[in-house]
């Protein structure tokens, strides 16, 4: 089983509406920092994306990749690599627990495999950095209410 990297953050918010900001890739652009231009290219019958392009500039990686999206519930959705130019492998999840009054606790789990040699505590210290940018992003996002 390939090593992953998890954090969690609690958010002010109702699960839904985490996972409303969640799924609306158009918007990444806007508070992702690191998504430069997200397309869906593929929705299931509720309208919820299946496969999405993301335009990514992370600083050392810049990269065009697809990723094929799960839904399980109301409360998780998990993606996988379909194709990219700098990623073997890409596999995430998003995990939304009700957290007491009006507030969700996100677990973010990421398994990166670059195409480059790279060692393994580098590559863990990048999904860290990756989870820990997206999961503040995404609290800023869903409590400002935008």
């Amino acid at each position: 089983m390939a090593e992953y990297t998890s954090s969690s953050i609690t958010i002010e918010a109702a699960p839904a509406d985490v996972m409303a900001v969640i799924a609306d890739f158009a918007r990444y652009p806007d508070w992702t920092g690191e998504v430069k231009e997200a397309e869906v290219l593929a929705t299931d019958t509720t309208g919820r994306a299946e496969q999405v392009r993301l335009v990514m500039d992370a600083g050392a990686i810049k990269d065009d990749q697809t990723l094929a999206y799960t839904w399980t519930g109301e409360n998780e959705v998990s993606w996988t690599l379909v194709k990219s130019q700098m990623l073997r492998s890409l596999d995430g999840t998003y995990l939304l627990k009700p957290a007491g009054a009006g507030a969700t606790e996100v677990t973010y789990q990421l398994t990166v495999d670059v195409k480059i040699p790279m060692l393994g505590m580098i590559k863990r210290k990048a999904e860290k950095v990756i989870i820990d940018r997206a999961l503040a992003g995404l609290k800023k996002r869903v409590e400002s209410g935008k």
